[in-house]
């Protein structure tokens, strides 16, 4: 499974850093975490046709997470029509509101294969396993599970913080990586709740200019590998 952060920044874009966007490939089949950046643009610039995309899965509805989506379903609506991602969402009602604006723009959606981000499994496709968790950043916010080769990788989305919703999978099954955020908490808020879990990386991501000061003394307690995501950043699991 190789990951690719595709913008690693918090709520804003910064001059270097776009908003979230994750793409995974495994077995040459595509798939997305987020899109708060613009996903079309960045298929585009890689060489990758749409058509390849066979999954799309939103943490929670909030622009720097969805803004990207907007465009990809535009886009496929009436350029690349044979694509067809499961679109994965935790408030389906967005998909009402995505089909007005479709109108507004003289561009009917076509139909995708929109489902809702319920806790359980929501996606797989005997390539790839999504499990949903919830969590408490906002109403119907979601942390990912994703299955793949063999390899288990937790994408934490926002959380309210550590240790009142930072998923309990964690505590239960070990994790190849760890992708978690540091936009609304201190980084060493984790400290207590990874002390309890077996991870063999961790990668920092999400992380807003107020908090970033505090990832240096939560790296000094950890016993496992840590990166510091950018933009462009490659992780092969």
């Amino acid at each position: 499974m190789k990951i690719t952060i595709i913008g690693s920044s918090h709520g804003v874009p910064e001059a270097n850093r776009h908003c979230a966007c994750t793409l995974l490939e495994v077995a040459g089949r595509y798939y997305f975490v987020d899109m708060g950046t613009m996903g079309m643009d960045v298929l585009r610039t890689k060489g990758i046709h749409p058509d390849e995309v066979k999954g799309i899965f939103i943490t929670h509805m909030h622009g720097d997470h969805t803004d990207g989506l907007v465009q990809f379903v535009d886009l496929c609506s009436w350029y690349f029509k044979k694509a067809e991602p499961v679109i994965c969402v935790p408030k389906i009602e967005f998909v009402d509101a995505l089909r007005h604006w479709q109108e507004v723009t003289g561009d009917p959606m076509r139909e995708f294969d929109f489902r809702d981000a319920l806790e359980g499994v929501i996606y797989d496709d005997g390539v790839v396993k999504v499990t949903s968790i919830p969590t408490l950043h906002c109403e119907k916010s979601r942390a990912l599970l994703i299955e793949a080769e063999g390899k288990t990788v937790l994408f934490t989305g926002d959380l309210k913080n550590p240790g009142v919703d930072f998923p309990e999978i964690a505590k239960e099954i070990p994790l190849d990586l760890l992708v978690c955020e540091c936009a609304h908490f201190p980084a060493t808020d984790y400290t207590p709740v990874l002390a309890q879990c077996k991870i063999k990386k961790i990668c920092m991501n999400h992380y807003s200019p107020r908090f970033a000061p505090t990832i240096p003394a939560f790296t000094e307690k950890l016993d496992v590998p840590f990166v510091l995501a950018t933009d462009g950043l490659e992780l092969t699991v």
